[in-house]
């Protein structure tokens, strides 16, 4: 092809670049007149807890508010955050960082203690770190965590934002406050609306925010290592109200554990644009334009790794519920069910090797399953009728009860603080 002066071909337009790419991607699936749903630290542990859910990922690192999605799909998730709630905690967040965080500093001084001497009122810095955009917000908390540990004095760190590559995917992380020490040793400070009496918390909230604090502490590392004189404390300061009161107190939790298992399940995680390239041309979860039809097909389209688990941590489990149980899959059982199962993946599969219609009989599965259906048989044969029927009742009433309070556990998901 020449162009219009009769001169030489003219070349073709450079590609564009693949992260450019990737992002045009994921704005086509998530709709391009629709703003990304931020992809916050809550949303990142759960993910890593579940790497081989695919759908996930990709909603996830597309953007897309899954609980809207949710709804649209007819299954809406009962998470969520009472006003009252999302109030308390501001409040008791912004009491803990009043007077330039002097009771936060009393805090970390006096669980963690370290080699130099505890601030004094008015020697902390607390840095401006706004700036235009999740880009400019990143690159001006990763100044000021230099610029602090290169002056070796104390500075807090208010609501900094962090970058961590997800499935080849930036998220923004923005943990409640980082603490720099003159040594150079940075802290994530969690802070929490729910209580620790008695000097100890609820121990699945504390799980919770173990994990979620583990995800700042892997985000902030990719700052530490290319700052001289850093170290990012394993060591995580949890700061709760004390008994029933709205003073604050504080524990110190160790992430290590957290961090090791969400550093190796990220990694994991398959790569967002090898997922967005198997879906079917056309595909999309843009709210505006799909109808409940289209957006059903939609996620279906991508497969999902549902467990009973994802009811308190994931706004789609509702829906992949109701999927697996049409499927008959045995994950709706639970993952230590369908470890067991090896390779009878349905519920169909595993009856019919229970009563010995298919299946080999010298596979440890099937002759333990045919085992436990002789065994369930001679049971029942013995037992009042009245009684078995009370039985069947029960186990369904208890198998309701345990939805229930999974979906209980996570009221706070995924709500702004819990």
């Amino acid at each position: 092809m020449s162009d219009s002066l009769g001169g030489g071909p003219v070349a073709a337009p450079p590609a564009p670049p693949p992260q450019t790419t990737l992002r045009r991607r994921l704005a086509e699936l998530r709709g391009p007149a629709v703003a990304p749903h931020p992809l916050d630290a809550r949303a990142l542990a759960a993910l890593a807890a579940n790497p081989g859910c695919r759908r996930r990922a990709l909603l996830d690192g597309a953007g897309v508010d899954k609980a809207a999605l949710a709804k649209a799909l007819g299954s809406p998730a009962p998470f969520g955050q009472s006003q009252f709630a999302f109030m308390r905690g501001n409040a008791f967040e912004a009491k803990v960082k009043a007077d330039g965080g002097t009771e936060l500093m009393r805090l970390l001084a006096d669980r963690i203690g370290g080699q130099e001497p505890p601030p004094v009122p008015g020697e902390v810095s607390v840095p401006d770190l706004s700036a235009a955009g999740p880009e400019g917000r990143t690159a001006r908390t990763a100044l000021a965590l230099r610029e602090a540990t290169a002056a070796g004095a104390w500075a807090l760190l208010d609501h900094p934002l962090l970058a961590l590559e997800v499935a080849g995917s930036p998220a923004y992380l923005e943990p409640d406050a980082v603490v720099v020490r003159p040594d150079g040793r940075w802290t994530v400070v969690e802070i929490k609306s729910f209580p620790m009496i008695d000097g100890s918390a609820d121990a699945s909230k504390v799980g919770a925010a173990a994990r979620q604090a583990a995800v700042y502490v892997l985000a902030l590392e990719r700052v530490a290592a290319r700052t001289e004189g850093a170290e990012v404390g394993h060591q995580v300061l949890l700061v709760c109200p004390k008994d029933f009161s709205n003073l604050p107190t504080a524990s110190v939790v160790d992430v290590r554990k957290q961090l090791s298992v969400t550093r190796r399940q990220l990694t994991r995680l398959t790569r967002i644009e090898d997922i967005a390239d198997a879906l079917p041309e056309g595909t999309t979860f843009d709210l505006d334009r799909c109808s409940g039809a289209q957006l059903t097909s939609a996620v279906d389209a991508v497969t999902a790794a549902y467990a009973p688990e994802c009811l308190s941590a994931c706004e789609l489990a509702f829906h992949c519920r109701s999927r697996a149980r049409e499927r008959g899959a045995v994950e709706a059982l639970g993952r230590s069910v369908r470890g067991e199962l090896g390779a009878l993946t349905t519920v169909t599969a595993v009856l019919s090797a229970a009563h010995g219609d298919t299946g080999d009989p010298d596979d440890p599965t099937v002759a333990a399953l045919r085992r436990a259906a002789t065994l369930r048989a001679e049971a029942l044969a013995d037992a009042d009728p009245a009684v078995a029927d009370r039985t069947i009742t029960d186990l369904a009433v208890a198998e309701q009860a345990v939805a229930d309070r999974a979906v209980a556990d996570g009221a706070d998901r995924p709500g702004t603080e819990g």
